[in-house]
C-alpha cells in the first residue's frame, strides 16, 4: 500500500466550459466571452483541489470520444496526475454562464451517456492494483449505472484496507445505507432522505446525523450546511465549525474543495474539529472565486485561521 496515495474516482466525468455575458435574454443572441474549458467531475475537482494543498493523488475516471481525449489533456496541462480506462462512449461537458451585469450564475449540467459494463468492472480492478491509503468517490452516476455501485466502491477499498469517502446525492446516497463508507458529506436536505424524514431544524442536524451512523451509512458524517457552517460526527463525537462570512461569487466546486480539505487534514491525522475546520476554510474559500477556479491557498490559510480563533 502506498502511505500517501489517495485515489480520487469520478465516474461521470466531465469538460466543464464557462463564459461570461452581459444579460441573458430569451431570443436574444447572446455575447460571451471566450470559453474557458476545465477538467470537472467530482473525483477530478478533488484531485485538483489535493493538488492545490500538495497531496498526492491520482484521479482515476473513463473517458471516450473527442472529450475523452481533451479531457486527459487539460490534466496533462494541470500536472494532475491520473488514470483513465478508455471507453467508447463520448464523454460529457457542462455549462456554467456568469451574468455580469446581475452576478447571477446559470449551471447547466448534462447526464452523460451510459458507459459500457466493461470499463466499470476494469476501474474495479484498478482500485485494488492502486492499494491506496483513501479512495475518494464523488459525483453522480451516469446513466444505467446502479446506485448500489458506490457501495461497490466502498467493499472494494475496503478490501484493500483504504478508508472510503463518498460524496454523492439522490438514489445513490440513499443506497448508502448498512454499507459503511468511512466517510460521507450529505448536506441539510439529503441527510433527510437519508433518514426518511420531512425536514431537520439546524439544532437536530448533529443528533440526525448520529442516526445515519447508527444506520451504517459511515463512520463519519459531514453535513455541509452552507454559509452557516458544517457537523463532523461520529457515533461518539460532535464538532461544528462555522463558515467565515466572505463575499460569494460561484459554488462551484465549493463541495468538491472540502472533501478535498477534509481527506486531507484525515489524511495528516489531525483531529477531527481541526478536520472539519480545515474542510470549511477550503470550501468557503471556494466560494470567493469565479467559475470553477476552486480555491486559492491563501484564502483557505486565511479562512482556517479565522475559523480557529472563533472557537
Amino acid at each position: 500500500m502506498n502511505n500517501r496515495l489517495i485515489l480520487t474516482i469520478t465516474l461521470n466525468p466531465a469538460i466543464d466550459k464557462s463564459t461570461v455575458t452581459d444579460l441573458i435574454k430569451p431570443e436574444a443572441k447572446q455575447r460571451c466571452s471566450e470559453v474557458l474549458n476545465e477538467p470537472g467531475g467530482g473525483g477530478i475537482n478533488v484531485s485538483k483541489a489535493l493538488k492545490k494543498l500538495k497531496a498526492e493523488s491520482i484521479a482515476l475516471f473513463p473517458a471516450g470520444g473527442h472529450n475523452g481525449e481533451k479531457l486527459k489533456s487539460l490534466l496533462t496541462a494541470e500536472e494532475i496526475p491520473f488514470h483513465s480506462i478508455d471507453s467508447s462512449v463520448e464523454t460529457r461537458e457542462n455549462w456554467v454562464v456568469l451574468e455580469s451585469e446581475t452576478n447571477h450564475q446559470f449551471r447547466f449540467t448534462f447526464p452523460g451517456k451510459s458507459i459500457e459494463e466493461s470499463v466499470f468492472k476494469n476501474l474495479i480492478d484498478d482500485i485494488r492494483s492502486f492499494s491506496p491509503t483513501y479512495v475518494v468517490a464523488s459525483g453522480s452516476l451516469p446513466p444505467g449505472l446502479p446506485a448500489y455501485f458506490y457501495g461497490l466502491i466502498v467493499k472494494t477499498a475496503n478490501s484493500v484496507g483504504a478508508k472510503c469517502i463518498v460524496d454523492t446525492s439522490g438514489p445513490a446516497l440513499q443506497a448508502m445505507k448498512g454499507k459503511q463508507a468511512f466517510l460521507i458529506k450529505p448536506n441539510i436536505s439529503e441527510l433527510c432522505k437519508m433518514l426518511n424524514v420531512d425536514s431537520l431544524q439546524n439544532n437536530e442536524v448533529h443528533d440526525a446525523a448520529q442516526q445515519a451512523v447508527r444506520d451504517g451509512f459511515a463512520e463519519l458524517i459531514a453535513v455541509s450546511m452552507g454559509p452557516e457552517g458544517a457537523w463532523l460526527v461520529t457515533a461518539d463525537e460532535k464538532h461544528f465549525a462555522a463558515a467565515p462570512a466572505v463575499k460569494k461569487k460561484s459554488t462551484v466546486g465549493a463541495g468538491d474543495s472540502m472533501v478535498a480539505g477534509i481527506t486531507y487534514m484525515l489524511q495528516q491525522q489531525q483531529p477531527l474539529q481541526q478536520v472539519i475546520n480545515f474542510g470549511v476554510a477550503c470550501g468557503s474559500a471556494a466560494t470567493m472565486n469565479e467559475g470553477t477556479q476552486l480555491f486559492k491557498i491563501e484564502d483557505v490559510h486565511k479562512l482556517y485561521e479565522q475559523i480557529n480563533s472563533n472557537k
